[in-house]
C-alpha cells in the first residue's frame, strides 16, 4: 500500500501522553534509593530490596491491567484511571517527604502507600499506550515503522528530562526530594490531561473510528464510576500489600517468580494441540527470557547501586557546581536518542550479513559486560572515599545503551513473532515475568554493594571494593553472553523461519 504524507495527529497525542508519563516515572525512580537512605534513613540493603521489589511488581502489574483493558474497560479508560492513580502516588510521596522529620513511622507508611499507588497505576497505564500506535495506520502502511521510531523518541525524551529536572530540583538536600516528587506528579497529570482532551478527536483509525474505547457487549455496571473506583482501590491495596509483605514479612517474590514460569511452561508444553514446531518456538521464547533476566539484573543497577556510586564515589564538580547524583539516570535515554538511528541503519546496511536475533541479544549482553569492565577499570586501586571522574559512569552508560538496543527490542519482537496465537498473551506474561525477575535480582545484587571495611560475598565470590563489585557483573553478563553466542545457531534452527525484528520503538515494552 502506498504511504500517505505525514503522520496522523493521533501519533503526537500518544507521543505527548507517553512522554509525560515517562517523565513522571523516571523522574520519581531517580529519587528512590536516595530518598530512602538520606531521608527515611533506611540502610542500603533494605533500600535495595525495596527498590527491587518495587520494579519487579511494576513489571507484573500490567498482567492485570492489560487483562482488564482487553476484556472490560478499553485502553482509554484504563490509561486515564492508571494515570490518575500514579499522580495520586506522587502526591502521597510528596506528603511522605514533608513529614519524615517529625513522623518517621507515618512517613514509612506513606512511602509504601505511594509506591503501591505507582505500581497499581502503572499496571493500567503501561500496557495500553503503545498498542494503539499501530492501529492509527492502515495495514501495510510504510509509515508504521517511522511512527514507532517517533513514539520511541517521545519515550526517551521523557526518560531523559524526568531525572534531569527532578534531579536539579532535589539537588543535594533530602528536604527538596518532596518537590521533585511533586513535579513528577505534575508531569503525570499533564499526560492524563493530554489524552483526555485530544483522544476522541485525533486517536482514531484511518476510517475515523475512535481507538481504545470500551469493548462491545460490556455491561455498564463494570465500566461505571463506582466499579472503576472499586477495581482501582482493590488493585492499590493489593499492590501495597504485596510490596510491604515482600520487604517486611517474607520475600515471597523470589519464589513466585521462579514457580510461575515453570507452571506456565507445564501448561503450554502439555497442550496436545500444539505442533512440534510450535513447541520449539515456545522453547526459544523461554530460552530468550532466561538470558533477559541476567541482562536486566545488571542493567537496572542504574537506579540502585550505580546511584550510590554516583552519589558517593563520583567527582560531580563542574567548576563550583555539583551535579546532582540523580541526573546521571538521564544518560541512558540521552544515549538511546543518540544511538538508535545508528543501530536502525546498521541492521539495514548489513543486509544478508545481518546477525540473527539470538546473536544480536548476545551482543547486547557483551556490551553490558564491557560497560562494567570500563567502570571497574576506573575504580581499580582507588582508595575508599576517593571520588573518580564522571567519564567512567558516563562511558558505562554509553556501553549499556548499546547493549539495550541490541537486546531489548529484538527480544520483544522475537516473542511477538514466535508465540502461538493460542498462548500469545500467556507468553507475553512470561516476558514480563522475566523482566520482573531481572529487576528483583537487580535489587538483591545491589545489597552486595561494598561499604568501607564491610566486605560482601555472593556465591563464594568475595568483594572488598568497588572494582570487585563491578567485576561481578562483568563475569555474570560476560558468561551469559558467551553462552548465548554458543547456542545461538541452535536457537536459530529451532526458530525454523526468519522473522522481521521489531522497530526500535517497541523497546517501550521494557522501558
Amino acid at each position: 500500500m502506498p504511504s500517505e504524507k505525514g503522520h496522523p495527529k493521533g501519533l503526537y497525542v500518544l507521543f505527548a501522553t507517553e512522554m509525560w508519563e515517562r517523565f513522571n516515572f523516571y523522574g520519581m525512580r531517580a529519587m528512590l534509593v536516595l530518598f530512602m537512605t538520606k531521608a527515611l534513613l533506611f540502610d542500603k540493603v533494605f533500600a535495595s530490596n525495596v527498590y527491587g521489589s518495587y520494579l519487579s511488581l511494576v513489571y507484573l502489574s500490567p498482567l492485570i491491567g492489560g487483562f482488564m483493558a482487553d476484556r472490560y474497560w478499553g485502553n482509554r479508560r484504563s490509561i486515564i484511571s492508571g494515570g490518575i492513580v500514579m499522580a495520586l502516588g506522587e502526591i502521597v510521596l510528596f506528603a511522605c517527604g514533608s513529614v519524615y522529620h517529625g513522623m518517621p513511622h507515618m512517613a514509612t507508611l506513606l512511602y509504601f502507600s505511594g509506591l503501591g499507588l505507582m505500581i497499581a497505576g502503572n499496571g493500567f497505564f503501561k500496557p495500553n499506550i503503545s498498542i494503539m500506535v499501530g492501529d492509527l495506520y492502515p495495514k501495510g502502511d510504510q509509515r508504521k515503522d517511522a511512527a514507532y521510531t517517533i513514539f520511541y523518541m517521545g519515550i526517551n525524551t521523557g526518560g531523559m528530562f524526568g531525572p534531569f529536572i527532578c534531579g536539579l530540583i532535589a539537588g543535594e538536600n533530602p528536604e527538596n526530594y518532596r518537590w521533585a516528587f511533586l513535579v513528577a506528579g505534575v508531569g503525570m497529570l499533564l499526560s492524563v490531561i493530554t489524552l483526555r482532551i485530544f483522544h476522541h478527536r485525533y486517536v482514531v483509525t484511518p476510517e475515523k473510528k475512535v481507538l481504545g474505547l470500551t469493548p462491545e457487549g460490556v455491561s455498564r455496571k463494570i465500566t461505571g464510576p463506582v466499579a472503576v473506583v472499586g477495581v482501582m482501590l482493590g488493585m492499590i491495596l493489593l499492590s501495597i500489600g504485596m510490596l510491604y509483605a515482600d520487604d517486611k514479612v517474607f520475600p515471597y517474590l523470589n519464589y513466585l517468580l521462579i514457580v510461575a514460569p515453570i507452571v506456565v511452561a507445564v501448561v503450554i508444553f502439555s497442550d496436545k494441540t500444539l505442533t512440534s514446531i510450535q513447541k520449539q518456538h515456545v522453547g526459544v521464547i523461554f530460552i530468550v527470557c532466561f538470558f533477559v533476566i541476567f541482562f536486566w539484573a545488571a542493567f537496572e543497577q542504574a537506579g540502585d547501586s550505580l546511584t550510590f556510586f554516583a552519589d558517593e564515589q563520583t567527582d560531580r564538580h563542574i567548576g563550583h557546581y555539583v551535579v546532582p547524583a540523580a541526573i546521571f539516570q538521564s544518560l541512558n535515554s540521552f544515549f538511546v536518542v543518540l544511538f538508535a538511528p545508528f543501530f536502525a541503519f546498521l541492521w539495514r546496511k548489513l543486509g544478508k550479513w545481518e546477525p540473527g536475533s539470538p546473536t544480536k541479544m548476545a551482543f547486547g549482553l557483551f556490551f553490558l559486560a564491557l560497560g562494567y569492565l570500563w567502570i571497574s577499570y576506573g575504580v581499580k586501586d582507588v582508595a575508599p572515599g576517593i571520588r573518580v571522574s564522571m567519564i567512567w559512569l558516563t562511558g558505562m552508560y554509553a556501553f549499556h545503551t548499546c547493549g539495550e538496543l541490541c537486546l531489548s527490542p529484538i527480544g520483544l519482537s522475537l516473542v511477538n513473532q514466535l508465540a502461538p496465537v493460542k498462548f500469545a498473551s500467556l507468553l507475553m506474561a512470561v516476558w514480563f515475568m522475566a523482566n520482573a525477575m531481572g529487576n528483583k535480582l537487580a535489587g538483591v545484587l545491589s545489597t552486595f554493594y561494598p561499604e568501607k571495611d564491610k566486605p560482601t560475598s555472593f556465591l563464594g565470590y568475595h568483594m572488598h571494593n568497588l572494582n570487585e563489585f563491578f567485576m561481578l557483573f562483568v563475569f555474570m553478563a560476560g558468561a551469559a553472553s558467551l553462552l548465548l553466542f554458543f547456542v545461538s545457531r541452535r536457537i536459530e534452527r529451532m526458530m525454523k523461519h526468519e522473522h522481521k525484528d521489531a522497530p526500535l520503538g517497541e523497546v517501550e515494552e521494557n522501558k
